[in-house]
């Protein structure tokens, strides 16, 4: 079993806001602790790549970080892509759900979830 990377070393950060909604959606799926939140990239969307955030188990490749009580995965191969972006949670009249401020991305698009680098 590999040893949790601390918060100090992790390559994204998340808002107030982004913990107690991702703390929200863990409870409402009752999953087990072998559950972490999976943040990365893919292919496609309107600029390029797209965000991947959500639960799933750990995977070969992946590393493992504790940021603010939160069991998170990303690929090895993702944090160039990641490194220093800040998850927030928006619940207003305009928007509702997670946004990615990325100082990586060259562009976005107006989705919110597309960049390129």
């Amino acid at each position: 079993m590999s040893a949790i990377v601390d918060t100090l070393t992790a390559p994204v950060t998340f808002t107030p806001g982004a913990v107690k909604e991702l703390f929200k959606l863990k409870d409402q799926q009752e999953l087990s602790d072998d559950f972490g939140l999976r943040i990365g990239v893919e292919g496609g969307g309107c600029s390029g790549m797209s965000y991947v955030l959500g639960f799933d188990q750990k995977k070969d490749g992946d590393q493992e970080f504790l940021i603010d009580g939160i069991k998170t995965y990303m690929h090895k191969a993702h944090g160039l892509y990641l490194a220093g972006m800040q998850i927030d949670f928006q619940d207003g009249l305009n928007a509702r759900g997670f946004t990615f401020n990325n100082p990586n991305a060259a562009s976005t698009c107006g989705c919110g979830t597309s960049f390129s680098v």
